[in-house]
């Protein structure tokens, strides 16, 4: 399985996430927390301390790598990412496959395909680029050092910014699942499906750093409701989001920023 690894950046540091975290977890969380329509976020130490044990437990069983976003600026815990889904495809062919289980030593193995996902930003981090960044160093991690085929992402359907957000990474949408699970909100949910390959990986690594290197100043919208949104929504007078969605100057659901 991926052993733990620190990704630094010049605006965020991704650490693996740890019980230390805990308290800076649950104060970030605890911030205003009316863009977690979708995202389970914690809420309070009590419930930090559950989201720990449960995204350490699916990262011994090799199954997903965890991280505290980190903002460089002041050195604060500002939200948590992770790989998830992590898929192995070496060795011998086998029928049926065993998804998710590495041949050979689990302690050298390197995934062939991750998912990137269960990610928050605090508000205060939301509109800064660290989304942006953060994005950047783990792909860069899961290409470049692991040498993965493929990495995944996945939005509920509803939820046009995250959508968008993925799509300006250079994600090719695979298409929606309907009624594919039940939402945070209790509802059945369709989810987009979206991915990266490895031969697309070039050009999309060079999009994003130069989004990185205009800033967020250039990247960034501002809700007429809200805080910024995150790392680069289409502008009020930009062209539709998704498949015909509306502009951001029209009705759409509230929800997280980041993928969900």
């Amino acid at each position: 399985m991926p052993l733990p690894v620190v990704l630094s950046g010049r605006t965020v540091r991704l650490e693996p996430l740890a019980p230390q975290h805990a308290a800076a977890i649950a104060a970030a969380g605890s911030e205003d927390r009316t863009t977690y329509a979708f995202t389970p976020v914690p809420h309070n130490l009590d419930a930090t301390e559950i989201y720990l044990e449960r995204a350490l437990a699916e990262q011994a069983a090799g199954r997903a790598l965890p991280f505290a976003v980190v903002s460089t600026a002041d050195g604060q815990v500002v939200g948590a990412t992770r790989f998830l889904e992590l898929d192995y495809w070496q060795g011998p062919l086998v029928w049926p496959s065993v998804p998710g289980m590495p041949y050979g030593d689990p302690a050298t193995a390197v995934p062939d395909a991750a998912e990137i996902g269960n990610t928050w930003l605090a508000p205060r981090a939301q509109g800064t680029g660290i989304n942006t960044e953060a994005k950047l160093l783990m792909l860069r991690h899961a290409f470049e050092v692991w040498g993965v085929r493929r990495v995944s992402m996945r939005a509920d359907a509803r939820n046009l910014r995250s959508r968008a957000a993925i799509e300006r990474l250079g994600a090719s949408c695979e298409g929606v699942r309907r009624a594919h699970s039940r939402g945070l909100d209790g509802a059945v949910r369709s989810t987009a499906f979206y991915s990266i390959l490895d031969e697309e990986w070039p050009a999309v690594r060079a999009v994003i750093e130069a989004r990185i290197d205009r800033g967020p100043r250039l990247d960034g919208a501002t809700r007429l409701d809200g805080p910024p949104l995150l790392d680069g929504a289409a502008r009020l007078d930009g062209p539709p989001l998704l498949d015909g969605a509306p502009r951001l100057d029209a009705a759409a659901p509230r929800g997280p920023l980041v993928p969900a």
